[in-house]
């Protein structure tokens, strides 16, 4: 391709050759045996091949589905919904009793101010026009009054 001489010539490598070293072999353990019931050892089945080859193996037990949990008779989002309407009065007759108190709350405190209004405007008229122990009204005598260019002078 290029010419060896030329600055576009590759490199020349000296060529390294690795070879994998060998891992000397696991010593096998024995696999520990677990004692089982009698009765709960899987029954071992053979099957023949077409090509006359015996695979001897354990019989798997078909794959049951997870059976389908019981649908309820009324759907969670009904439920809800009627959850939510019997909150919503609940809320609603608090409310209402609430105005209701404060109405009547407030009809009582007028009721207290008119009565009161009554009963104080009722002993202003009875200090004003009683006539026991004095002649009425306060007499002022005024002596030696002088008026002048709408001044009082005494």
């Amino acid at each position: 391709m290029y010419p060896e001489n030329t600055p576009h010539a590759p490199a020349q490598r000296a060529v390294e050759v690795h070879h994998p070293t060998l891992l000397p072999p696991a010593v096998a353990t024995p696999a520990p045996v677990i004692p089982m019931q009698p009765g709960a050892v899987p029954s071992v089945a053979s099957v023949v091949l077409p090509d006359g080859r015996v695979s001897t193996g354990y019989s798997l037990s078909p794959m049951q589905p997870e059976p389908l949990a019981a649908k309820p008779p009324v759907s969670r989002a009904a439920v809800n919904v009627a959850l939510g309407g019997v909150g919503f009065l609940a809320v609603c007759g608090g409310l209402l009793l609430l105005t209701t108190f404060i109405a009547a709350l407030t009809a009582l405190i007028t009721q207290l101010i008119t009565l009161a209004a009554v009963i104080f405007g009722g002993w202003i008229a009875v200090q004003i026009f009683s006539t026991s122990g004095r002649g009425g009204g306060t007499t002022v005598n005024i002596r030696k009054a002088t008026f002048k260019r709408n001044h009082f002078r005494s």
